[in-house]
């Protein structure tokens, strides 16, 4: 079908595009290329495969198919070559991440109710593929989750999840569930990069009372 081609190919230009951050995120902690190549890996996948090992779903997709993940080494190896160039094409680079934000969640929460879960499984396996990719490239990378402190993107995750499982559960014809949801979830994202939208911050400072 049509919208399943074109959800494959938005995912695969997703995974690419996260390798690509990934990988720029490897340079800044001045990685060696094995490094950039094992933080582009966990940055494009990691999410789905945190998803599929949750919900049991196996085998892996990049264990399926193995030429996954020479295109994301490869992908990540060609960050290195044009690293010069990604001041440049950052605004594509939002772009594109913002695409692959919603294709993930989606994908995410798509699969999840294929394995017959109910829909609040869906929308949190969609939120877990959106992100956790991104949270475990941090984690490695010896920083605090981006998502947990700055950007708007988990709930951008959420919402999109939740958006395309509503419609799946009203009838509404998959096309147009796919096609509305990511383009509401590429807006939202893009909308929130514009106008620096974030959530609530908790900051909690406790000093002890040294007088007592």
């Amino acid at each position: 079908m049509l919208e399943v081609k074109v959800i494959s190919a938005l995912w695969l230009i997703g995974i690419l595009a996260e390798a690509m951050t990934g990988a720029l995120a490897a340079g800044k902690k001045q990685m060696d290329l094995f490094g950039v190549v094992i933080i582009g890996c966990v940055t494009a996948i990691g999410g789905g495969t945190l998803r599929d090992m949750l919900l049991g779903n196996y085998p892996i997709i990049w264990i399926e198919n193995a030429h996954y993940l020479l295109a994301i080494a490869a992908a990540s190896l060609l960050t290195v070559m044009i690293a010069p160039l990604m001041r440049y094409l950052s605004r594509l680079f939002l772009a594109i991440d913002a695409v692959g934000l919603a294709v993930f969640s989606i994908v995410g929460a798509q699969k999840t109710l294929m394995l017959g879960y109910s829909a609040e499984i869906a929308i949190v396996m969609g939120v877990v593929t959106g992100v956790f990719g991104g949270v475990i490239r941090d984690i490695l990378c010896n920083q605090v989750p981006l998502i947990f402190k700055k950007e708007l993107y988990a709930l951008v995750a959420l919402l999109t999840a939740t958006l395309y499982v509503l419609m799946k559960f009203n009838g509404v014809v998959e096309w147009l569930s796919l096609s509305t949801a990511v383009l509401f979830g590429f807006c939202f994202r893009m909308l929130a990069i514009r106008y620096q939208w974030s959530m609530p911050k908790f900051d909690y400072q406790y000093q002890s009372d040294s007088s007592h």
